[in-house]
């Protein structure tokens, strides 16, 4: 019983601000007491004087006067053991934030009052919550950002948010600098921004299960690929093998055929060489000769040795001399080079083909970020006049479809759309491809479907978004929505008359932006593929078009 007098005296003779037994005590007006130095420091600069403890105002400012009796009770406490402070008490650190209440030094905060803008410690922490008035406030873990709170022009708590200007307000401020715009409570657009938030996080909570899936297929896709890899690496070095030993033999045969040909041309070539210098030396004696004879003076003898002289050989005919084996080899070095250039053909095209696994792999990875970057992938589409319903009329090289009030010229055909104001392209889609939508009139679904979709029947089986082999974005004039297998899903963004489809086939993805000065991503479908799709337009009303732009 002694020890519980103790305590109860420790707390009845200790100031509410330091927390420490009174030094010099005062007592307000409201009948509590406090240390001197600390009401004094408490109220130092404040506009308005009041209890820490009760919140009572006085105006003016209380004349603080010391309490003798008090101080001489709090004199004989001393002697009688009482400690200075409770030995348990945890300070406030650089790193905490510390009680506004407490003077010296103070204790660590264990909550903020966002209506208070303070921050107590656990003992005045409890003296606010035992104030009928401040029960309701609002307690949130300690901060130091409680200043930020304050309304710097009018020194008020900003309970109100602007979304005109998209910052915090105090009541104020909504009456004069922000008035006219529009106004909530702070709490309000918490609430509007927190079912935000949540909706944000669920959308990124669903985009890491995406993730995570689509990092399990890749991991199988790296393993797949690095066993492909490895077989592909084992084959090509047994097939160049086999295609540099047919060469080394290829190159020998050729050597060997080129050194007998010119071994027996050569042959040729020394044997009329040799003919031809026999024959010369035989002219030369009869030139010689006939010098002689004709240098002589005597026209007797001359006459009478000019018959005497034997007739000359037959000559050499000029086609014995044959330049074939030079033209031979060139048409050898020509063909050569011919099959040089071939193989070079050969390997250089289908050398795209034993890359483009690794290229596709590579590409898959990740969705551009840029118009520029989409652009890379822009794919020119037409569209099928044997597959458009028999009032849409095609223009534009067959890229843009207008509904008419009267059916046009087509021969009857399989393809055609029977019952659905649609139209496929000609073009299959696959791997990576970009295009662009530009739209009048008063609704027009741009799609995407396998050509194995329905092109008659009343039911959902042929239209775009109604089935399982197709996706529809359905643009109107002030609003989108997705479709697909009939389920239709709201699409919020920027209204624009031109709409970008982008499609990564093997990552099955599907994306739908709204194209301005900016991009904007409509949707985005994460599926699988099985088949090739084909890019198509249901355009509504008479008058509506749809067009392939020109991108390149």
């Amino acid at each position: 019983m002694a020890q519980g007098g103790v305590q109860l005296d420790r707390e009845t003779f200790s100031c509410f601000i330091c927390l420490d037994l009174l030094k010099d005590p005062v007592t307000i007006p409201c009948g509590h007491s406090y240390c001197m130095k600390c009401i004094k420091h408490h109220w130092d600069g404040e506009l308005i004087h009041s209890c820490p403890q009760c919140r009572q105002s006085f105006t003016p400012r209380p004349v603080l006067l010391k309490s003798t009796m008090l101080a001489a009770l709090v004199e004989e406490l001393k002697k009688t053991g009482l400690q200075a402070a409770p030995a348990d008490l945890c300070y406030a650190g650089a790193e905490d934030v510390a009680c506004d209440v407490c003077t010296g030094r103070k204790l660590r905060a264990c909550k903020s009052c966002l209506m208070c803008v303070a921050s107590y410690c656990d003992k005045h922490l409890q003296c606010h919550n035992e104030l009928h008035v401040l029960k309701n406030h609002k307690l949130v873990e300690p901060s130091k950002k409680l200043q930020e709170n304050i309304c710097s022009r009018h020194d008020e708590v900003m309970k109100m948010f602007c979304r005109t200007d998209q910052q915090s307000i105090c009541y104020l401020c909504s009456v004069d600098k922000h008035k006219g715009h529009d106004t909530v409570s702070a709490a309000a657009e918490r609430t509007e921004r927190q079912r935000e938030l949540e909706g944000s996080r669920l959308n990124i909570q669903q985009r890491i299960q995406d993730r995570e899936k689509e990092v399990k297929l890749l991991q199988q896709e790296v393993e797949a690929v690095n066993g492909s890899a490895d077989k592909a690496v084992e084959d090509s070095e047994k097939t160049f093998t086999e295609l540099i030993r047919l060469m080394e033999k290829r190159s020998f045969d050729v050597k060997q055929q080129v050194r007998s040909q010119q071994k027996r041309e050569v042959s040729r070539v020394r044997e009329l060489q040799e003919k031809l210098e026999q024959e010369m030396a035989e002219l030369k004696r009869r030139d010689a000769e006939l010098k002689l004879l004709s240098l002589t003076e005597d026209h007797n003898q001359f006459l009478h040795s000019y018959p005497s002289l034997p007739a000359l050989s037959e000559a050499t005919h000029s086609s014995s001399i044959n330049i074939r084996p030079l033209s031979y080899f060139e048409d050898v070095t020509a063909a050569l080079s011919a099959v040089r250039d071939k193989l070079q053909d050969v390997l250089r095209e289908e050398w795209t083909n034993v890359s483009l696994p690794e290229v596709e792999v590579l590409l898959s990875a990740a969705e551009p970020t840029t118009r520029a970057g989409f652009l890379k992938y822009s794919q020119e589409i037409t569209l099928d006049p044997n597959t458009a319903y028999t009032q849409l009329l095609l223009s534009e090289g067959s890229r843009k479809a207008t509904l008419m009030g009267q059916e046009q010229s087509y021969s009857s055909h399989p393809d055609r759309f029977t019952n659905c104001v649609q139209v496929l392209s000609r073009e299959s889609l696959t791997g990576r491809c970009y295009w662009e939508v530009e739209w009048r009139g008063r609704e027009v679904d741009v799609a995407v479907a396998y050509k194995n979709i329905s092109r008659a029947g009343s039911g959902g089986e042929c239209a775009f978004g109604r089935n399982d082999k197709s996706w529809s974005l359905e643009c109107k004039q002030n609003s989108y929505s997705f479709r697909y297998n009939n389920i239709n899903t709201p699409v919020s963004g920027p209204q624009s008359s031109r709409v970008g489809v982008y499609l990564d086939h093997r990552a099955g993805i599907l994306s739908f932006y709204s194209v301005s000065e900016t991009m904007t991503l409509l949707h985005r479908v994460q599926t699988t593929f099985t088949q090739p799709l084909h890019a198509g337009f249901w355009p509504y009303g008479y008058g509506t078009t749809a067009e392939f732009c020109k991108l390149k």
